[in-house]
């Protein structure tokens, strides 16, 4: 592994050095995590911090009432014996307890280590062991189970706290009754908390297990100065403050996520907490956020969901609908030109048609949105777009403390990630493996010096598994350097772009797999998605119309394709790839290795019989 021979892609400033210019960038930033709360809470104690439901309706939570309450979990979790750099699992869905005891643990001078609510028994103890914890905090009754069924086996933990329900006694004890504990002892010693929060640059910040598509999960160690560094060129580049509000949806496990709400307390923002994804269309009309971090797949289902829409009603109302789209396209064309756009076309469509579908989906005040995660379809962004709604793909990883290129409103281009941020070195080594340096990018894995000599180079640049190629400085990720298929011909196929392809062919099509290793030729796995089951109802799968369709959808990617690339044949699947049945990962990305071992009989099907003609 050698950087040697790679490309530098972010220019120097004159004779300025990097080094001295990124420090220039970060000359009044926090050194710390807690610092920046701390700054925060001084300044903008009765500002909106917070926005959650209660079960009836929505509630505000000023920065001032959220730093008391973090404030007694805090010394509530001194009381338990938390001790200066120990380690506090927090096992649950996003919602505001979350943030508030994430907040607490670093106040009591601990290191939080998030798992993802839909992780097994058996994976959170290996997560819980492998980290050391002395408290583990679980969301409710199903969770406390969870962690209950593997105890015994884990020796470091001194105690369980839950944050909704009633615990039996010798189980947990509840987050009210913790925060109890912590009023009681800050009534006794108001500087309890005074040296615990002093942490500085280098300090742990967090322990973040990778979800992994494959093998065994790797603790990515954040500091301090980490996240700072990332929530501060975060801010630089989207310019976003205390005038927006985001939605949050994403698992707070999951370091986008666990960004998009540390960034509001460095930029001001409001975060209103998702009441869970079946939730989100309601929660949306209710929120009207400014802007929202997502998924691709959250966004194809948006798309989906219009689009049928859009085919609903009257011919009039169709006829008008095609046309107000086709006017946003035009539109949104002429601005991604460099152009004005825009015309008494443009205004009449969005103000009859366009402005309405915002209104619907509740992003009628949003100013973006950002997607991250996997790669998201360029039609779907100018759809969007067309609609008067940004779409700004990023880039990151759990090592990267999440995103390091970033499109921006006023410097985008559809199909790519962005340029890399302000504080963030980037190259392209030889074998077009994406490097990475700077100060939001990690030191080591925990307990793991072998792979983080496999990762990281000696001198700091950042091995990110990704290929890529930049255009103008902004960067086209290209697939994964594990995935890139090696075909019995020795040719070698990236099957990400082919997947995107063909999901942006046809809406019937929800998820593709693209196979081919050491095969004669490549061959996709396709599942139904929900305009398809209902369409041709739950045995979709076994549709003739289905398979006609998505024949023609593959015959149209592989028209622009050369032969060694192209999708011979395919199979339809019963049903979606699920977290809940293990083809997915907790951020939706596919378990491609999951996927051949369980389809592998499928698969096998598609390779018998006479090889298929060449096109």
């Amino acid at each position: 592994m050698s950087a040697a021979g790679s490309v530098p892609i972010t220019p120097l400033s004159g004779t300025q050095s990097n080094a001295s210019r990124i420090a220039e960038l970060r000359k009044n930033e926090p050194r710390s995590a807690v610092e920046m709360w701390n700054r925060r809470v001084a300044k903008s104690p009765g500002r909106t911090a917070f926005r959650f439901h209660d079960g009836t309706a929505w509630k505000p939570m000023t920065y001032a009432e959220a730093d008391l309450a973090a404030r007694e979990i805090a010394a509530g979790l001194v009381a338990a014996g938390l001790g200066p750099g120990d380690r506090v699992c927090l096992l649950s869905q996003t919602r505001l307890e979350w943030a508030l005891c994430d907040v607490a643990i670093l106040l009591a001078g601990g290191v939080t280590v998030p798992i993802y609510a839909s992780n097994t028994a058996e994976q959170c103890e290996f997560i819980v062991r492998d980290a050391g914890a002395k408290l583990v905090i679980v969301e409710d009754d199903s969770q406390r189970d969870k962690v209950a069924s593997i105890r015994r086996r884990l020796p470091t933990v001194a105690a369980v706290v839950q944050i909704a329900g009633e615990p039996p006694r010798t189980d947990a004890q509840t987050l009210g009754e913790l925060r109890g504990a912590g009023r009681e002892r800050l009534a006794g010693d108001a500087t309890l908390l005074a040296a615990r929060g002093q942490a500085e640059p280098e300090s742990l910040f967090t322990i973040v297990y990778t979800s992994g598509t494959t093998g065994t999960p790797k603790g990515v160690v954040l500091t301090h100065d980490n996240l700072v560094a990332s929530m501060c060129a975060g801010g630089r580049a989207l310019q976003v403050g205390d005038d927006d509000e985001q939605y949050l949806f994403l698992p707070l496990a999951h370091i986008l996520g666990r960004e998009m709400v540390w960034a509001g307390f460095e930029l001001g923002y409001t975060t209103a907490f998702s009441r869970g994804t079946a939730q989100i269309k309601d929660d949306l009309l209710a929120v009207r956020p400014t802007f929202m971090a997502g998924v691709p797949r959250i966004y194809e289902k948006f798309h989906a969901a219009v689009s049928a829409a859009m085919k609903q009603g009257s011919p009039v109302k169709r006829r008008l609908a095609d046309w107000a789209v086709q006017s946003g396209m035009t539109h949104a064309a002429a601005l991604r030109g460099g152009k004005r756009g825009g015309g008494i076309g443009h205004w009449l469509a969005d103000k009859l048609v366009l402005s309405k579908l915002r209104a619907r989906l509740g992003l009628d005040r949003c100013r973006f949105l950002i997607s991250g995660g996997a790669p998201l379809a360029p039609e779907i962004a100018e759809f969007f777009h067309a609609a008067g709604l940004l779409i700004l793909e990023g880039y990151g990883l759990t090592e990267t403390t999440s995103a390091v290129f970033l499109n921006v409103p006023e410097r985008y281009r559809f199909g790519t990630v962005g340029p890399a941020m302000d504080v963030v070195e980037a190259r392209i080594a030889e074998d077009g493996e994406i490097l990475v340096k700077g100060p939001p990018v990690f030191r080591r894995y925990y307990n793991n010096p072998e792979a983080t000599a496999e990762a990281v180079e000696p001198d700091g640049w950042f091995h990110t598994g990704d290929i890529g190629v930049f255009e103008d400085g902004f960067l086209r990720i290209t697939d994964r350097k594990k995935d890139l298929i090696v075909t019995a011909g020795g040719k070698k196929v990236a099957p990400q772009p082919l997947e995107s392809a063909l999901k942006a062919a046809t809406p019937l099509v929800a998820q593709v797999v693209v196979y081919g290793d050491k095969r004669p030729y490549c061959v996709a796995l396709v599942t139904p998605s929900e305009a398809a089951v209902k369409q041709f109802g739950a045995s979709a799968a076994d549709s003739a119309e289905l398979k006609a369709a998505v024949q023609r959808a593959v015959d149209g990617v592989n028209a622009n394709l050369a032969s060694f690339e192209t999708i011979k044949r395919f199979a339809v699947l019963p049903h979606e790839f699920t977290e809940a049945t293990g083809e997915l990962t907790p951020k939706m990305s596919v378990k491609r290795k999951v996927v051949v071992e369980k389809y592998g009989a499928q698969i096998d099907q598609l390779y018998s019989g006479p090889a298929p003609a060449e096109h």
